[in-house]
């Protein structure tokens, strides 16, 4: 008989486990699979789509194409179940898996797992916070007539220029909506959108299908809160009628903003550490009855008082000059000098004051020494001009600019008071923060090449689904460890109850799996295990605590 072979083998671990956790925790995989039952493929398409979430947290930066280097050094079947290797995970699976995720929409599909994940970790979707941004692509994509030329799918999204919230005008992009729930920032909806979707119809949009999912899960979020990129008259008339909650910063361009943030206030309200001041108004509006909260804070006024006195200084130096050279030249008469004045003070600051007196020079109408019969007179008109700083408007001038308006449908403060409005509204960083997670350098979205806008699409469901997990596991950690009055040392080594994963990430590099083969028996070691990783894996629960510790 064949001697059995002898062996050690070194898997990298790191923090994967938690990923791998946080998916089967939820079931990803297997509620994936159950989508189409009769899809046959070697790796099945809820692996796949895990194998693709484990690379983007991996923070490797590893375009799909190289996601088996990725995995070569890592435990596959510990990871994603047994017979899978690395070679498997090819880019024909997981092309294959893209297309398979855009057949079955992503959008239905998120909403599906992001309703499981809320269900099993106890999240609410009582506030809901929604908002786009754009991603450059590069490469040739066809333009939007083509895509919407007879026979194209019209649920493909168009690959084209629009406004980049990263300033990339020359390159064309591809935008997503996403929204994100209040308790711990888990999203809950995203939208593939085209490169050129306007905020106005895509926000709005996104408000009624979220409305919709929850009415038919049985869930009905309190409020909805979104930049002024939804605000205007037609959309908030719609939210009113369909009886919807929101809160959102009101477009100061608007009539109503202007005369409502140039207003002076008698009385303002305070937060108890003074940071924050408010003042509210009701509004009756052509949409109907709406709640104004104005605002400002501390920071904000002395970021606009900077801001405004640099512009002030740089606009006084300019306006100097444009009232020397219009000193230098000479008018025919007192009515051309004045309208060359008017001309010229165009688009004056309110904060520069501008004085200036016409002045009347007689003069000889030819060069040369007048002859003895004398030679005829003219008058020559000059204008002499300056200016000023108005310091008293610079500082009303600053403070206007250091206000905005939070509005709200919401009009009893019994139910929201007007501080809650500005706090409800100031966690729209939480969707904001989504978006710098999904455009890390490190992550998955800097390796958006593909060349279909399909898998696209389906690429922005992976992503997303990467931030859900990340923010399930972070989430599960705070809680775990306000609930049990513990923390966990910082990167500063100083005890924190609240880490981020990528910190706690970070503190698992290095954590490896070693597979041990003798001639009569094969076991598994897991190596680098310290006192604060057990103790992350005890807060985490008993599935992760397997992951890491069956063996060790």
């Amino acid at each position: 008989m064949p001697k059995a072979t002898e062996g050690y083998v070194n898997k990298r671990l790191d923090h994967l486990g938690i990923v791998a956790g946080v998916c089967q925790e939820i079931g990803l995989a297997a509620w994936l699979d159950e989508q189409d039952p009769n899809h046959r493929q070697q790796v099945s398409v809820g692996t796949a789509t895990m194998a693709m979430i484990l690379n983007g947290l991996g923070f490797s930066n590893r375009q799909l194409y190289l996601v088996p280097q990725y995995f070569a050094n890592k435990p596959v079947e510990h990871l994603l179940g047994k017979g899978i290797t690395a070679e498997m995970l090819n880019d024909d699976c997981l092309g294959r898996t893209l297309d398979w995720l855009y057949a079955h929409d992503p959008t239905k599909l998120f909403a599906g797992i992001a309703w499981r994940a809320r269900q099993i970790f106890g999240i609410s979707a009582k506030q809901v916070h929604v908002d786009t941004t754009s991603f450059s692509v590069s490469g040739e994509y066809a333009s939007a007539k083509e895509e919407t030329a007879v026979g194209a799918d019209p649920a493909v999204i168009a690959i084209t220029y629009g406004y980049s919230r990263d300033h990339r005008e020359d390159l064309k992009q591809w935008m997503l909506a996403l929204a994100t729930t209040h308790e711990g920032d888990i999203p809950l909806f995203l939208q593939p959108l085209a490169g050129n979707s306007s905020d106005k119809v895509s926000l709005l949009a996104t408000i009624q299908t979220i409305q919709e999912q929850l009415r038919v899960s049985d869930e009905t979020p309190a409020v909805y809160v979104a930049d002024n990129g939804v605000y205007s008259e037609a959309n908030m008339r719609t939210l009113n009628q369909a009886k919807v909650k929101w809160v959102s910063r009101v477009s100061e361009t608007s009539t109503g903003a202007k005369e409502a943030l140039a207003y002076t206030y008698e009385t303002w309200h305070s937060s108890e550490d003074g940071s924050t001041h408010w003042v509210s108004r009701s509004m009756d509006l052509p949409q109907g009855k709406e709640r104004w909260v104005i605002v400002y804070t501390s920071a904000s006024k002395q970021r606009s008082q900077a801001t405004l006195q640099r512009q002030v200084t740089r606009a006084h130096s300019e306006w100097e000059k444009k009232c020397w050279h219009l000193g230098t030249r000479r008018f025919a008469c007192e009515t051309d000098a004045q309208a060359a004045l008017v001309r010229e003070t165009k688009g004056q600051p309110i904060w520069l004051d501008l004085s200036y007196e016409l002045v009347a020079h007689v003069r000889h109408a030819k060069r040369g020494r007048p002859s003895k019969e004398g030679s005829p007179l003219t008058t020559e008109w000059q204008v002499v001009a300056t200016v000023s700083v108005n310091q008293e408007r610079v500082e009303q001038e600053a403070f206007r600019k250091a206000c905005w308006i939070v509005g709200a449908n919401i009009l009893e403060e019994t139910e929201l008071s007007d501080q809650e409005l500005t706090t409800i509204y100031k966690e729209q960083g939480g969707v904001e923060r989504g978006f710098r997670f999904l455009k890390d350098p490190l992550f998955l979205a800097s390796s958006v090449f593909v060349k279909k806008p399909e898998r696209i699409m389906a690429l922005s469901l992976i992503m997303v689904l990467c931030l859900l997990v990340y923010r399930l596991a972070e989430f599960r950690l705070r809680t775990r460890l306000a609930e049990t009055a513990q923390t966990i040392p910082d990167q500063l080594n100083k005890p924190t109850a609240r880490p981020t994963m990528r910190w706690v990430f970070q503190c698992f590099e290095g954590i490896e799996l070693l597979h041990i083969q003798t001639p009569s028996s094969s076991h598994t070691l897991v190596l680098r295990l310290q006192t604060v990783h057990r103790l992350i894996l005890f807060l985490f629960g008993p599935l992760y605590e397997q992951i890491y510790l069956s063996s060790s």
